[in-house]
This record gives C-alpha cells, structure tokens and sequence, in this order.
C-alpha cells in the first residue's frame, strides 16, 4: 500500500508540505475533512475593522485554546520528524498553527500561517504568549469556566453563541489591539515566511503533501510549482485533493499508520 508513495521518495531529498489533517488524530479538528460542517472563519478586515468582531473572536478561542494548549503529536507527527533526523527529509512547510511539528522534534519547519502560541499587538508589534494571554482572558472573564465544554473547532476556535458579555484585553505596553500571531484569511502571508519557504522548497528533489486538501492557494503553489520543474509529488491525505492531478503517486489513508509506514520503508 505504502510502496508507491516511497517509491517516489526514495532516494531523493523531501520536503514536506503538511495541512491540518495531519492534527486531527491529536484531536484539532480540521476545516475540511469528512463530515465537517462548512463554518464561516473570521475575515482579517473584519477583525481589524470590528470590535465586535475581535470581541467573538477572543470569546471563542479563550474556550477552545485549553483543546490547543493539551494536544500532544501524534504518530504522523514523530515519523516526519524522525525522518528529518535520518537526513530523509529537508524539512516541513506547514499550513498548521499548532506547533505540534516542533513539539515532535522537527528542527526545519516553516510555519507558512504562523503560531496560536504567540500574540502580537497590531500597533505596537509586541508580543506576548499564548498562555499568557489566556491567564488575562480568564481573570477578565470568570465565566469562562461555564463554557469549559465548548464544541473544538479549528485552529483554537470554539463553538459558543453568546459572547455579548465578553471583555477582550488590550496590550499591556501600549492599549493597542492584540491579534493571535497567525494568517488570518484574507491576509497576506508575511514577506519573509514565504522566502524561507520557497528557500526550504528549493532543497526539494521530492515533494510529499501530507493531510491537506490544497483547497488554500498559499499551499498550493508549491504543489504547482514542483509539477513546473518535475519535482516529482507523493500525497497520502484522506480524500481528494486540488493536486491529484499533478501527483505521482497518491493514497488515502489514516496518516497515523501511513507515515509511520513510510518512515520504515525509507
């Protein structure tokens, strides 16, 4: 089952691109895999623009960061990056903002959509942990502990409906306005993360896509760019993806027993 994708593999310098069904076997959902219902994610412009808007957000991911905090890697997880410590892989381009890739032991990875585990002030660039700032979201909102049992949704987010009461920190150093430090959608992936990885793409002799629908253009593009210059392309993800076509081998499967699989047969 495996042979085709290491086939592909074999012998060659990979680079990874990962999207976020390789977290849900650590228990983050995804926002596409088999039945998920569709969700409207919170725009960058609306966020910048709205109070109201930042005052849902915070609500929500003040609920749903303990799912974050208390996910551990997973099988996938630790065979990348066990496959990075062979010499097997260059490193990860990830589309997760979990920080479950480094947790496993990676040392190459490239956040492509940032990291829930820091918070940056939109007027000042501060920034500040996660951790910290849901110790502020707490003490200014006791009744948080009433919705300890909010439905996970992606990406830290939870399932609540009334957060009219809700009161969203600012930043400590100068009042400003605190965002999570990730690509929200409709915002632009930072200069310098896309440099460091079309650098890390460039090391590719091989391209293995790993739990990602492609459906999002920032990830893509590598997969378009690798069919332009015959970089060969492995993908093991359960369900179609927007790169079948370009793809040399594919498989779907749970990629908790895929990778592990993989790594042995490298």
């Amino acid at each position: 089952m495996i042979e085709p994708i290491a086939s592909v593999l074999r012998g060659r310098r990979v680079v990874v691109l990962a999207g976020a069904g390789l977290s849900t076997e650590s228990g983050i959902p995804d926002y596409r895999g088999a039945g998920r219902s569709p969700r409207r994610s919170i725009q960058f412009r609306e966020f910048v623009q709205s109070a109201a808007v930042r005052q849902r957000y915070w609500a929500r991911a003040a609920a749903g960061w303990p799912v974050i905090a208390a996910a551990r890697p997973n099988a996938a997880h630790l065979a990348l990056a066990s496959l990075e410590a062979r010499g097997v892989v260059a490193g990860t381009i990830t589309q997760n903002v979990d920080g479950l890739h480094v947790a496993a032991g990676a040392r190459e990875v490239v956040e492509l959509h940032g990291a829930l585990a820091r918070v940056r002030c939109l007027d000042c660039d501060a920034t500040i942990a996660r951790a910290a700032m849901q110790e502020r979201l707490v003490l200014a909102n006791p009744q948080l502990t009433e919705r300890a049992t909010a439905a996970a949704a992606p990406d830290g987010d939870a399932e609540l409906s009334d957060v009219a009461d809700f009161v969203v920190p600012a930043c400590l150093a100068c009042g400003g306005v605190l965002k999570p430090d990730v690509v929200l959608f409709g915002e632009n992936v930072p200069a310098a993360t896309v440099a460091s990885a079309w650098a890390l793409f460039d090391r590719a002799e091989a391209l293995l896509v790993v739990g990602s629908s492609l459906a999002v253009f920032s990830g893509y593009r590598f997969v378009v760019r690798a069919g332009e210059r015959q970089v060969p392309i492995a993908i093991v993800n359960l369900g179609p993806t927007r790169g079948d076509a370009l793809a040399a081998a594919k498989l779907e499967a749970s990629l908790g027993a895929a990778l592990p699989t993989l790594a042995a047969a490298l």
